[in-house]
C-alpha cells in the first residue's frame, strides 16, 4: 500500500504529526490530545501502520494499550509536505476549546 498525493486522511496526518512531535503514545492519549474520536484515531493508526510509517511497541505498564512510534525515515517526506499546508495553518480544535 502506498501513499497517494491528496488521498492521505487528515486524521492520519494529525496523528503522525502529534506522534513525531510528542513521542510514542497509546491511542487513548492521542485521542485526548487531539480531541478526536477514538474510532477516528484507530482508523488513522491502521492506515499509518499499513504504510509502515508507525511501529507498535509494547507498553510495559499496560499490555492492553500498545504505544505507537513514528518511523521518521519514511514519515519525513510526508510531514514536510504537509508542514506548511492547511493542516498546520488552521488552529486546532483543542486551541478553540481552551479559548471558551
Amino acid at each position: 500500500m502506498s501513499i497517494k498525493p491528496g488521498r492521505t486522511p487528515k486524521s492520519a496526518i494529525l496523528v503522525l504529526g502529534t506522534l513525531a512531535k510528542d513521542g510514542p503514545m497509546c491511542p487513548n492519549e492521542i485521542s485526548e490530545k487531539l480531541n478526536m474520536a477514538p474510532r477516528t484515531v484507530s482508523f488513522a493508526i491502521r492506515s499509518l501502520l499499513g504504510w509502515k510509517m508507525l511501529r507498535r511497541i509494547p507498553n510495559l505498564t499496560d499490555m492492553r494499550c500498545p504505544k505507537y512510534h513514528v518511523n521518521m525515515d519514511l514519515a519525513k517526506g510526508l510531514l514536510q509536505k504537509y508542514n506548511d499546508s492547511i493542516f498546520t495553518s488552521q488552529p486546532s480544535a483543542m486551541s478553540w476549546n481552551r479559548k471558551i
